[in-house]
Protein backbone atom coordinates (compact mmCIF):
# COMPACT_ATOMS: atom_id res chain seq x y z
CA UNK A 1 0.00 0.00 0.00
CA UNK A 2 1.31 3.47 -1.19
CA UNK A 3 1.69 5.75 2.11
CA UNK A 4 -0.83 8.16 2.32
CA UNK A 5 -0.04 12.15 1.68
CA UNK A 6 1.20 13.21 4.81
CA UNK A 7 -0.95 16.89 5.62
CA UNK A 8 -4.30 15.01 4.86
CA UNK A 9 -6.58 15.21 7.95
CA UNK A 10 -8.75 12.05 9.69
CA UNK A 11 -12.12 12.94 9.02
CA UNK A 12 -11.95 15.33 6.33
CA UNK A 13 -15.22 14.43 4.68
CA UNK A 14 -17.61 14.28 7.63
CA UNK A 15 -20.88 15.76 7.21
CA UNK A 16 -23.11 16.90 10.15
CA UNK A 17 -27.32 17.81 10.65
CA UNK A 18 -28.14 20.90 9.88
CA UNK A 19 -32.24 22.11 10.04
CA UNK A 20 -34.16 20.27 7.49
CA UNK A 21 -32.97 17.18 7.44
CA UNK A 22 -29.52 17.90 5.65
CA UNK A 23 -26.03 16.92 5.80
CA UNK A 24 -23.77 19.54 5.34
CA UNK A 25 -19.65 19.09 5.36
CA UNK A 26 -18.42 20.44 8.71
CA UNK A 27 -16.49 23.39 9.01
CA UNK A 28 -13.92 22.98 11.82
CA UNK A 29 -12.80 26.20 12.85
CA UNK A 30 -11.44 25.37 16.26
CA UNK A 31 -7.87 24.21 15.43
CA UNK A 32 -6.68 26.19 18.82
CA UNK A 33 -8.77 24.06 20.87
CA UNK A 34 -7.69 20.85 19.41
CA UNK A 35 -7.04 19.08 15.67
CA UNK A 36 -7.64 16.64 14.32
CA UNK A 37 -5.45 13.45 13.75
CA UNK A 38 -3.23 13.57 10.92
CA UNK A 39 -3.91 10.41 8.90
CA UNK A 40 0.30 10.14 8.56
CA UNK A 41 0.32 10.01 12.48
CA UNK A 42 -2.43 7.63 12.51
CA UNK A 43 -0.56 5.24 9.98
CA UNK A 44 2.42 5.87 12.44
CA UNK A 45 0.68 4.84 15.46
CA UNK A 46 -1.32 2.25 14.05
CA UNK A 47 2.18 0.70 12.41
CA UNK A 48 3.61 1.38 16.26
CA UNK A 49 0.32 -0.54 18.14
CA UNK A 50 0.84 -3.49 15.79
CA UNK A 51 4.48 -4.62 17.02
CA UNK A 52 4.04 -2.95 20.40
CA UNK A 53 5.81 -4.06 23.33
CA UNK A 54 7.21 -2.65 27.04
CA UNK A 55 9.29 0.62 26.82
CA UNK A 56 13.18 0.28 28.08
CA UNK A 57 11.97 -3.23 30.18
CA UNK A 58 12.46 -5.90 27.92
CA UNK A 59 14.77 -7.82 25.67
CA UNK A 60 11.78 -9.68 23.63
CA UNK A 61 11.93 -8.38 19.95
CA UNK A 62 8.37 -5.91 20.60
CA UNK A 63 10.21 -4.12 23.13
CA UNK A 64 12.97 -3.45 21.35
CA UNK A 65 11.32 -2.47 18.37
CA UNK A 66 8.87 -0.02 20.46
CA UNK A 67 12.11 1.60 22.42
CA UNK A 68 13.43 2.26 19.83
CA UNK A 69 10.87 3.75 17.77
CA UNK A 70 10.13 5.61 21.71
CA UNK A 71 13.39 6.85 21.47
CA UNK A 72 13.47 8.15 17.89
CA UNK A 73 9.87 10.45 18.78
CA UNK A 74 12.63 12.15 21.36
CA UNK A 75 15.40 12.52 18.89
CA UNK A 76 12.95 14.20 15.93
CA UNK A 77 10.94 16.39 18.32
CA UNK A 78 14.76 17.60 19.78
CA UNK A 79 15.35 18.05 15.56
CA UNK A 80 11.64 19.56 14.67
CA UNK A 81 11.98 22.45 18.25
CA UNK A 82 15.52 23.01 17.17
CA UNK A 83 16.61 22.26 20.38
CA UNK A 84 20.17 21.86 21.51
CA UNK A 85 22.16 18.62 21.69
CA UNK A 86 22.08 17.99 25.54
CA UNK A 87 18.50 19.07 25.76
CA UNK A 88 16.17 16.98 27.94
CA UNK A 89 12.71 16.01 25.66
CA UNK A 90 10.21 14.98 28.56
CA UNK A 91 6.77 13.74 27.43
CA UNK A 92 4.20 14.66 29.67
CA UNK A 93 0.23 14.92 28.94
CA UNK A 94 0.29 18.11 27.38
CA UNK A 95 1.08 21.76 27.90
CA UNK A 96 -0.70 22.26 31.54
CA UNK A 97 1.36 18.82 32.42
CA UNK A 98 4.72 20.29 31.21
CA UNK A 99 4.36 23.34 32.48
CA UNK A 100 3.79 21.55 36.07
CA UNK A 101 6.78 19.93 35.74
CA UNK A 102 8.51 22.85 34.56
CA UNK A 103 7.19 24.49 38.00
CA UNK A 104 8.51 21.68 39.62
CA UNK A 105 11.91 21.05 38.58
CA UNK A 106 12.76 24.83 39.12
CA UNK A 107 15.05 25.83 42.18
CA UNK A 108 12.77 26.61 45.05
CA UNK A 109 11.92 29.90 45.55
CA UNK A 110 13.07 30.48 42.02
CA UNK A 111 11.54 34.06 40.81
CA UNK A 112 8.88 34.11 37.88
CA UNK A 113 8.12 36.30 36.07
CA UNK A 114 4.70 35.82 34.25
CA UNK A 115 2.40 37.87 32.25
CA UNK A 116 -1.36 38.37 33.02
CA UNK A 117 -2.16 37.35 29.81
CA UNK A 118 -0.96 33.70 29.36
CA UNK A 119 -3.51 31.11 29.04
CA UNK A 120 -3.62 29.33 32.44
CA UNK A 121 -1.27 26.44 31.98
CA UNK A 122 1.43 29.39 32.06
CA UNK A 123 0.26 31.66 34.68
CA UNK A 124 -0.99 29.67 37.40
CA UNK A 125 1.57 26.39 38.22
CA UNK A 126 4.28 28.42 40.25
CA UNK A 127 2.34 29.75 42.98
CA UNK A 128 2.95 27.13 45.35
CA UNK A 129 6.76 26.66 45.34
CA UNK A 130 7.77 30.11 43.56
CA UNK A 131 7.84 33.63 44.06
CA UNK A 132 5.67 34.95 41.34
CA UNK A 133 5.53 38.36 39.76
CA UNK A 134 2.82 38.99 37.59
CA UNK A 135 2.93 41.52 35.39
CA UNK A 136 -0.44 43.27 33.33
CA UNK A 137 -0.90 42.91 30.22
CA UNK A 138 1.57 45.53 28.49
CA UNK A 139 0.00 48.47 25.84
CA UNK A 140 2.74 47.26 23.02
CA UNK A 141 4.95 44.66 22.28
CA UNK A 142 7.82 47.11 23.79
CA UNK A 143 6.06 48.09 26.62
CA UNK A 144 6.06 43.92 27.32
CA UNK A 145 9.59 44.14 26.53
CA UNK A 146 10.66 47.20 29.42
CA UNK A 147 7.73 45.56 31.78
CA UNK A 148 9.86 42.06 31.34
CA UNK A 149 13.18 43.91 32.00
CA UNK A 150 12.34 46.22 35.24
CA UNK A 151 10.75 42.85 37.16
CA UNK A 152 14.04 40.57 36.40
CA UNK A 153 16.17 43.68 37.86
CA UNK A 154 14.13 44.12 40.60
CA UNK A 155 14.25 40.66 41.69
CA UNK A 156 15.90 39.13 44.53
CA UNK A 157 19.43 37.20 44.09
CA UNK A 158 18.62 33.79 42.90
CA UNK A 159 17.29 31.71 39.85
CA UNK A 160 14.94 33.16 37.71
CA UNK A 161 12.49 32.12 35.07
CA UNK A 162 10.07 34.67 32.59
CA UNK A 163 7.76 32.85 31.49
CA UNK A 164 5.40 33.92 27.99
CA UNK A 165 3.52 32.38 25.11
CA UNK A 166 4.65 32.65 21.70
CA UNK A 167 1.35 33.38 20.33
CA UNK A 168 -1.63 34.13 22.06
CA UNK A 169 -4.03 31.30 22.10
CA UNK A 170 -6.92 34.56 22.33
CA UNK A 171 -6.08 36.50 19.74
CA UNK A 172 -3.08 34.74 17.74
CA UNK A 173 -1.19 37.51 18.44
CA UNK A 174 3.01 36.78 18.51
CA UNK A 175 5.17 37.67 21.47
CA UNK A 176 8.44 39.21 20.94
CA UNK A 177 9.73 36.29 22.58
CA UNK A 178 13.72 37.03 21.10
CA UNK A 179 13.84 40.07 22.58
CA UNK A 180 11.96 38.79 25.74
CA UNK A 181 14.71 36.20 25.86
CA UNK A 182 17.69 38.80 25.39
CA UNK A 183 16.43 40.54 28.41
CA UNK A 184 16.66 37.72 30.15
CA UNK A 185 20.14 36.79 29.46
CA UNK A 186 20.83 40.16 30.39
CA UNK A 187 19.74 39.23 33.68
CA UNK A 188 20.77 35.94 34.03
CA UNK A 189 17.11 34.84 33.99
CA UNK A 190 15.91 32.09 31.95
CA UNK A 191 12.94 31.97 29.60
CA UNK A 192 9.97 28.80 29.10
CA UNK A 193 8.18 29.99 26.26
CA UNK A 194 4.51 28.45 25.71
CA UNK A 195 4.84 27.50 21.77
CA UNK A 196 1.33 25.32 22.40
CA UNK A 197 -0.34 27.70 19.75
CA UNK A 198 2.96 28.92 17.54
CA UNK A 199 3.83 25.03 16.63
CA UNK A 200 0.82 23.95 14.31
CA UNK A 201 1.39 27.27 12.73
CA UNK A 202 5.07 28.26 12.31
CA UNK A 203 8.44 26.29 12.51
CA UNK A 204 9.85 26.91 16.21
CA UNK A 205 13.33 26.97 17.11
CA UNK A 206 14.76 27.48 20.46
CA UNK A 207 18.47 27.83 19.32
CA UNK A 208 17.19 31.06 17.38
CA UNK A 209 14.38 32.33 20.00
CA UNK A 210 17.28 31.73 22.54
CA UNK A 211 15.05 29.83 24.73
CA UNK A 212 15.33 27.86 27.52
CA UNK A 213 12.38 25.38 28.02
CA UNK A 214 9.95 25.12 25.58
CA UNK A 215 6.03 23.19 25.87
CA UNK A 216 3.88 22.43 23.51
CA UNK A 217 0.68 19.50 23.30
CA UNK A 218 0.13 16.83 20.62
CA UNK A 219 -3.31 17.49 20.28
CA UNK A 220 -2.98 20.89 19.28
CA UNK A 221 -0.29 19.63 16.78
CA UNK A 222 -2.05 17.32 14.73
CA UNK A 223 -1.69 14.48 17.09
CA UNK A 224 -4.18 13.77 20.08
CA UNK A 225 -2.58 11.12 21.53
CA UNK A 226 -2.54 12.43 24.87
CA UNK A 227 0.76 13.86 24.79
CA UNK A 228 3.07 16.72 25.10
CA UNK A 229 6.45 17.48 25.78
CA UNK A 230 8.69 19.96 27.81
CA UNK A 231 11.86 20.58 25.76
CA UNK A 232 15.08 22.35 27.14
CA UNK A 233 18.08 22.65 29.26
CA UNK A 234 18.66 19.42 30.88
CA UNK A 235 20.52 20.48 34.64
CA UNK A 236 17.51 21.78 35.97
CA UNK A 237 15.44 18.37 35.48
CA UNK A 238 18.43 16.28 36.25
CA UNK A 239 18.93 17.97 39.45
CA UNK A 240 15.24 17.95 40.57
CA UNK A 241 13.72 14.94 42.41
CA UNK A 242 11.00 12.57 40.67
CA UNK A 243 7.90 14.29 38.77
CA UNK A 244 6.16 11.25 39.51
CA UNK A 245 7.76 8.64 42.28
CA UNK A 246 7.71 4.94 40.63
CA UNK A 247 8.69 2.16 37.96
CA UNK A 248 11.85 3.75 35.56
CA UNK A 249 11.96 6.12 37.93
CA UNK A 250 14.76 5.04 40.11
CA UNK A 251 18.13 3.63 39.33
CA UNK A 252 18.64 1.65 42.94
CA UNK A 253 15.82 1.20 45.57
CA UNK A 254 16.94 -0.44 49.16
CA UNK A 255 15.70 -0.58 52.17
CA UNK A 256 16.45 2.56 53.27
CA UNK A 257 17.82 4.41 50.40
CA UNK A 258 16.76 5.75 46.92
CA UNK A 259 18.51 6.88 43.84
CA UNK A 260 17.61 8.19 40.96
CA UNK A 261 17.85 7.76 37.41
CA UNK A 262 20.56 10.38 36.01
CA UNK A 263 18.96 10.63 32.78
CA UNK A 264 16.21 13.76 32.85
CA UNK A 265 14.11 12.07 30.97
CA UNK A 266 13.99 9.11 32.19
CA UNK A 267 13.71 10.21 36.05
CA UNK A 268 10.33 12.33 35.19
CA UNK A 269 9.01 9.65 33.00
CA UNK A 270 7.88 7.14 35.77
CA UNK A 271 5.72 4.52 34.79
CA UNK A 272 4.50 2.98 31.38
CA UNK A 273 4.77 5.65 28.74
CA UNK A 274 2.43 7.12 26.60
CA UNK A 275 4.42 5.25 23.49
CA UNK A 276 1.40 5.87 21.03
CA UNK A 277 1.62 9.66 21.69
CA UNK A 278 4.91 10.10 21.74
CA UNK A 279 5.15 8.57 18.19
CA UNK A 280 2.30 10.55 16.98
CA UNK A 281 4.17 13.79 18.17
CA UNK A 282 6.95 12.66 16.48
CA UNK A 283 5.04 11.55 13.24
CA UNK A 284 3.18 15.03 13.34
CA UNK A 285 6.59 17.03 13.22
CA UNK A 286 8.14 15.19 10.57
CA UNK A 287 5.00 15.80 8.39
CA UNK A 288 5.27 19.47 8.98
CA UNK A 289 8.73 19.62 8.43
CA UNK A 290 8.07 21.84 5.17
CA UNK A 291 5.46 23.94 5.22
CA UNK A 292 6.36 27.43 3.16
CA UNK A 293 3.22 26.86 1.23
CA UNK A 294 1.24 26.23 4.16
CA UNK A 295 1.97 29.40 6.03
CA UNK A 296 1.52 31.24 2.85
CA UNK A 297 -2.48 29.63 2.34
CA UNK A 298 -2.90 30.56 6.24
CA UNK A 299 -2.34 34.34 5.90
CA UNK A 300 -3.96 34.38 2.99
CA UNK A 301 -7.38 32.20 5.02
CA UNK A 302 -6.90 34.64 7.66
CA UNK A 303 -7.05 38.09 5.57
CA UNK A 304 -10.06 36.71 4.32
CA UNK A 305 -11.94 36.04 7.50
CA UNK A 306 -10.34 39.11 9.45
CA UNK A 307 -11.41 41.09 6.09
CA UNK A 308 -14.95 39.36 6.62
CA UNK A 309 -15.40 39.83 10.37
CA UNK A 310 -14.27 43.57 10.00
CA UNK A 311 -17.38 44.26 7.63
CA UNK A 312 -20.18 42.97 9.67
CA UNK A 313 -22.32 45.67 11.78
CA UNK A 314 -21.65 44.33 15.22
CA UNK A 315 -18.76 42.04 15.01
CA UNK A 316 -15.86 43.31 16.52
CA UNK A 317 -12.46 41.62 16.77
CA UNK A 318 -10.57 41.17 20.02
CA UNK A 319 -6.63 42.31 19.83
CA UNK A 320 -3.92 43.10 22.15
CA UNK A 321 -1.73 45.41 20.16
CA UNK A 322 -4.28 46.19 16.71
CA UNK A 323 -5.04 44.61 13.75
CA UNK A 324 -1.43 44.96 11.87
CA UNK A 325 0.34 42.97 14.70
CA UNK A 326 1.19 39.26 13.12
CA UNK A 327 -0.56 36.53 14.19
CA UNK A 328 -1.80 33.16 13.69
CA UNK A 329 -4.70 31.49 12.23
CA UNK A 330 -6.67 32.63 15.36
CA UNK A 331 -9.36 35.16 15.57
CA UNK A 332 -11.88 36.10 18.45
CA UNK A 333 -14.77 38.28 18.32
CA UNK A 334 -17.86 39.23 19.79
CA UNK A 335 -21.39 40.39 18.24
CA UNK A 336 -23.35 43.14 19.57
CA UNK A 337 -26.52 41.54 21.77
CA UNK A 338 -25.17 38.12 21.33
CA UNK A 339 -23.61 35.70 24.12
CA UNK A 340 -21.06 34.03 22.96
CA UNK A 341 -21.88 30.24 23.64
CA UNK A 342 -25.46 31.31 21.75
CA UNK A 343 -23.18 32.21 18.41
CA UNK A 344 -21.38 29.04 18.99
CA UNK A 345 -24.54 27.01 19.46
CA UNK A 346 -26.15 28.69 16.20
CA UNK A 347 -23.26 27.98 14.25
CA UNK A 348 -22.66 24.74 14.93
CA UNK A 349 -26.82 23.62 14.86
CA UNK A 350 -27.46 25.88 12.19
CA UNK A 351 -24.81 25.73 9.82
CA UNK A 352 -22.63 22.90 10.55
CA UNK A 353 -19.45 25.23 11.88
CA UNK A 354 -17.48 24.62 14.80
CA UNK A 355 -15.97 27.40 16.93
CA UNK A 356 -14.69 27.83 20.34
CA UNK A 357 -16.49 30.06 22.58
CA UNK A 358 -16.15 31.40 26.35
CA UNK A 359 -12.84 32.80 27.99
CA UNK A 360 -10.43 30.55 27.05
CA UNK A 361 -8.24 28.95 29.95
CA UNK A 362 -7.11 32.99 29.73
CA UNK A 363 -9.30 34.77 32.13
CA UNK A 364 -7.30 37.88 32.71
CA UNK A 365 -6.87 38.66 28.79
CA UNK A 366 -10.39 38.27 28.07
CA UNK A 367 -11.34 40.56 30.96
CA UNK A 368 -9.07 43.07 29.32
CA UNK A 369 -10.47 42.62 25.51
CA UNK A 370 -13.96 41.47 26.66
CA UNK A 371 -14.86 43.25 29.50
CA UNK A 372 -15.18 41.85 33.07
CA UNK A 373 -17.06 38.77 32.98
CA UNK A 374 -17.13 38.67 29.25
CA UNK A 375 -16.60 35.89 26.58
CA UNK A 376 -15.96 35.22 22.93
CA UNK A 377 -16.49 33.58 20.40
CA UNK A 378 -12.97 32.41 18.81
CA UNK A 379 -12.61 30.74 15.09
CA UNK A 380 -9.47 29.41 14.12
CA UNK A 381 -7.61 27.80 11.12
CA UNK A 382 -6.08 24.42 10.49
CA UNK A 383 -4.60 22.57 7.80
CA UNK A 384 -8.53 21.84 6.36
CA UNK A 385 -9.44 25.02 6.28
CA UNK A 386 -11.22 26.12 2.77
CA UNK A 387 -12.32 29.39 1.35
CA UNK A 388 -15.73 28.11 1.64
CA UNK A 389 -15.29 27.02 5.64
CA UNK A 390 -14.68 31.07 5.91
CA UNK A 391 -17.49 32.11 3.96
CA UNK A 392 -19.92 29.90 5.61
CA UNK A 393 -19.42 31.47 8.79
CA UNK A 394 -19.06 35.17 7.49
CA UNK A 395 -22.81 34.15 6.18
CA UNK A 396 -23.76 32.65 8.96
CA UNK A 397 -22.79 35.88 11.22
CA UNK A 398 -24.37 38.01 8.51
CA UNK A 399 -28.13 36.92 9.44
CA UNK A 400 -27.34 35.76 12.95
CA UNK A 401 -29.44 38.77 14.28
CA UNK A 402 -32.73 37.28 11.67
CA UNK A 403 -32.40 34.09 13.61
CA UNK A 404 -36.24 32.82 14.30
CA UNK A 405 -35.40 28.80 15.41
CA UNK A 406 -35.77 28.34 18.94
CA UNK A 407 -34.53 32.15 19.58
CA UNK A 408 -35.21 33.47 23.32
CA UNK A 409 -35.30 37.95 23.69
CA UNK A 410 -32.16 38.63 24.88
CA UNK A 411 -33.11 39.43 28.80
CA UNK A 412 -31.36 43.00 29.46
CA UNK A 413 -30.77 44.14 26.15
CA UNK A 414 -32.78 46.53 24.12
CA UNK A 415 -31.86 45.64 20.80
CA UNK A 416 -34.71 43.42 19.92
CA UNK A 417 -31.93 40.97 18.90
CA UNK A 418 -32.88 37.44 19.72
CA UNK A 419 -30.44 35.16 21.43
CA UNK A 420 -30.43 31.39 22.11
CA UNK A 421 -30.94 29.88 25.37
CA UNK A 422 -27.46 27.84 26.93
CA UNK A 423 -25.72 27.76 30.12
CA UNK A 424 -21.99 28.43 29.27
CA UNK A 425 -19.17 27.56 31.32
CA UNK A 426 -16.60 30.19 32.08
CA UNK A 427 -13.28 28.24 30.34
Amino acid sequence: MSPRHPLRLAGAGIEVPVPGGRLVPYAHLDYAASAPSLLAVQDAVAEAMSTYGSVHRGAGYTSQLTTRRYDRARDVIRESVGARARDAVIFTRNTTDAMNLLAHIAPRGTTVVVFESEHHAALLPWERRHRTVRLPLPPTPEAAVQAADAALAAAPMGPRLLVVTAASNVTGELWPVAELAHVARRHGARIAVDVAQLVPHRPVSMTELDADYVAFSGHKLYAPYGAGCLVGRADWPAAAPPYLYGGGATAAVGTASVSWAADPAQRHEAGTPNVAGAVAIGAACEALASREALIAEEGRLLGRLRDGLAALPGVTELSIWGPRHPRVGIVAFTVDGWEAGAVAQALSENYGIGVRDGRFCAHLLVDRLAGRGGAAVRASIGLGTVDEHIDRLLSALAVLPGRHATATPAPGVGTGMPRLSRSVVPV
